[in-house]
C-alpha cells in the first residue's frame, strides 16, 4: 500500500492527543489540516519534526492550517514526551488502537515494523487531500514543502 494521493478524501478519525483531547477530522473542516507523521516519539528525527511543528505554529495559524503530530505511540507516552519536548501548540496524536488504524488508512503504516512512515499529508478546508509525501525514515521532513502547497 503507498501513501494516500491528491484529491482523494481524507479519511475520517478520532484520536486522543497528548493532553486527553478528542481531535477528529470531521471537526477542523473549514481549516486545512497537516497529518505530520512520525514513527515514534523519544527518537531524534522525531522530536526534530515535532519541535519543527511547534516552531512554525503562528506561520500554520496564519494561513489557516492546523498541524497535527501523529505516531502510533500510546497516549501517555506522547503526553510524557510532549512534555519533555516542551510542545504546547501542536496537538501530538495517538494512533495506538487499534494500533495504526489510520496510519493504514492513509497509507503510511508499516507492517513489517509496526509504526507509521515518516510522512506529511496536508488536506485541504473540504476533507481533500491537497498533497502528501513519504520521507525516508532518518530525514527530516521540509516545512517550506508545506507552505510552497498554499
Amino acid at each position: 500500500m503507498s501513501i494516500i494521493e491528491k484529491g482523494k478524501p481524507a479519511p475520517e478519525f478520532s484520536l486522543v492527543d497528548q493532553n486527553e483531547n478528542v481531535i477528529s477530522l470531521k471537526d477542523l473542516k473549514g481549516k486545512k489540516v497537516l497529518l505530520s507523521w512520525h514513527p515514534l516519539a523519544w527518537t531524534s528525527v522525531c522530536l526534530d519534526q515535532m519541535r519543527s511543528l511547534e516552531t512554525h505554529a503562528e506561520a500554520f495559524m496564519d494561513n489557516n492550517i492546523v498541524a497535527l503530530g501523529l505516531s502510533v505511540d500510546a497516549q501517555p507516552s506522547k503526553s510524557a514526551w510532549a512534555k519533555f519536548a516542551a510542545l504546547e501548540k501542536t496537538p501530538i496524536l495517538a494512533d495506538f488502537y487499534p494500533h495504526g488504524a489510520v496510519a493504514t488508512a492513509y497509507g503510511i503504516f508499516d507492517e513489517e515494523n509496526g509504526f507509521s512512515k515518516r510522512a506529511n499529508i496536508l488536506i485541504d478546508e473540504d476533507g481533500i487531500v491537497m498533497w502528501s509525501k513519504e520521507y525516508p525514515l532518518a530525514t527530516l521532513p521540509n516545512l517550506g514543502e508545506i507552505f510552497d502547497q498554499l
